[in-house]
């Protein structure tokens, strides 16, 4: 693949230089905008595989950007927070973020986290392009209405196309070919993130938005099961 493309969008200039200098220095390709009007607009004339955003900036802000390039982007976000109340973080999960740093934070906490979403990534594009050609799929599972299929990176939910973004597709992948097992929040974010486990709040985030896309009611789960005080499963169909 060709360098990665990185677009910063943050309304503090002197914070814009210092990441984009950062991001620079590593051999990314940086877009940057001091704003979400700007930042949509980079979006639209380039091809971008991460975006780091800001959350409080002026003319549109952080999240109603993210919400909006979500409907037909599926590259990794960062949010950038100066607030570190949990309502925060949970609200940039939920709207489509794969992962927020809160300010101030060291340019090696910040590159780990880029080039982390960025390894996952490239996984995903990779995986979602091979064989993508073949008339008869294979890796295919299915799970009553489900069915998720590994070389398309595709997953449909009584035959319609579900948008899904990485994280989303590998945790719902684990949990599907895996029916009926019970796996905790450490495990799945250790099996995911290929990380050892230390941010787990942010399962069950990514647990709420999949029941929102696979379920008919999601306050009443078919297919993605809690167990209390021990983690998640697919049932079984």
């Amino acid at each position: 693949m060709e360098k990665f493309r990185i677009l910063v969008v943050e309304d503090d200039k002197e914070i814009r230089d210092g990441i984009c200098i950062y991001l620079k220095n590593q051999g990314y390709l940086v877009e940057e905008a001091s704003n979400g009007v700007e930042g949509l607009n980079i979006i639209a004339r380039e091809e971008i595989h991460l975006a780091l955003v800001d959350i409080m900036m002026p003319r549109m802000n952080g999240i109603t950007m993210v919400m909006r390039l979500r409907e037909t982007h599926e590259f990794p976000v960062i949010f950038l927070s100066a607030k570190s109340e949990e309502i925060d973080k949970v609200t940039c999960l939920n709207i489509g973020a794969d992962d927020y740093v809160t300010k101030p934070f060291t340019p090696m906490e910040l590159l780990a986290r880029v080039n982390s979403h960025l390894r996952r990534y490239q996984k995903y594009l990779e995986l979602k392009k091979r064989d993508s050609g073949r008339s008869v799929p294979e890796n295919v599972y299915v799970l009553g209405g489900l069915e998720l299929n590994e070389d398309t990176v595709e997953l449909k939910v009584d035959g319609v196309p579900v948008k899904m973004t990485p994280l989303e597709f590998k945790i719902v992948a684990l949990l599907i070919k895996n029916p009926g097992r019970v796996f905790s929040s450490e495990e799945i974010y250790e099996r995911v993130w290929n990380e050892r486990a230390i941010a787990t709040e942010t399962i069950m985030v990514h647990i709420r938005r999949i029941r929102e896309k696979i379920e008919v009611d999601p306050r009443n789960p078919r297919y993605l099961k809690v167990v209390w005080g021990v983690g998640y499963k697919m049932e079984k169909q």
